[in-house]
């Protein structure tokens, strides 16, 4: 692990530790220099990765604060979120308005004669080819959907209409890369990868997007609170 992303990552630790930090604000460069014994580059660079996932804010002048609302958020970061959208591209490979399938209409509770929408992207981190994405949304709710919608960010394009994003309901896979994932990524057919399936909610409770990943370049921070019931849970079934 370089420096900076150990720093970063002790840093994380640290805050998330809830040690007293005087008024929410971390120590100065100069400090951290010294306590991780690196140059003040170094300590910019960490600090600037937490800046990026939304963990501190910079005050010029006046140092780095803590922002307690991100210490809410069990997902602290990951490969994507911790890039601004300006370092994230897309391109399109297919795109197109369907009658919904059985399943597609139980999950976005739709009626026989809806449509969907259907599209596949790859999806570049500072020009590389990081992600294959498959999404899924209801037509009902996104009728003027288009193409420029996909190949920028679709959270920005649900909220101009309107909507409310409440959460995600995540399940990840570690999978091998296919012949034909390999050459749209252009990366060793099987490779390790994970598959990443989201279900995305709004406040009113109604799944507005469900997408399948593949990210052959994917690492997450979590935040996990012990949960002693499952735990004893697990510990009687193990004795039967």
């Amino acid at each position: 692990m370089k420096k900076k992303d150990f720093i970063a990552q002790d840093l994380l630790g640290r805050i998330y530790q809830q040690l007293s930090f005087a008024n929410q604000k971390l120590p100065a460069e100069r400090e951290l220099a010294e306590s991780y014994g690196v140059s003040r580059h170094t300590i910019r660079k960490a600090l600037e990765k937490l800046l990026q996932i939304g963990i501190i804010s910079v005050q010029k002048g006046s140092g780095a604060f803590i922002n307690q609302q991100a210490k809410n958020n069990p997902l602290i970061y990951n490969s994507l979120t911790e890039k601004h959208y300006d370092q994230i591209n897309s391109k399109l490979i297919l795109f197109r308005k369907r009658h919904a399938q059985l399943e597609e209409k139980q999950t976005f509770n739709l009626i026989d004669d809806d449509y969907i929408w259907e599209f596949h992207r790859i999806r570049f981190v500072d020009g590389r080819g990081t992600q294959i994405e498959i999404s899924k949304l209801p037509c009902r709710y996104f009728p003027d959907l288009k193409q420029k919608n996909i190949e920028s960010s679709i959270q920005q394009y649900v909220l101009s209409k309107g909507y409310e994003i409440s959460h995600y309901l995540t399940q990840y896979q570690a999978v091998a890369i296919n012949r034909q994932e390999s050459e749209l990524l252009k990366c060793k057919k099987g490779m390790p990868a994970m598959k990443i399936i989201n279900r995305c909610f709004l406040n009113n409770g109604a799944i507005y997007a469900i997408s399948e990943i593949i990210d052959i370049h994917y690492t997450c921070t979590y935040i996990t609170p012990f949960n002693k019931p499952n735990f004893e849970l697990r510990l009687v079934d193990d004795k039967k």
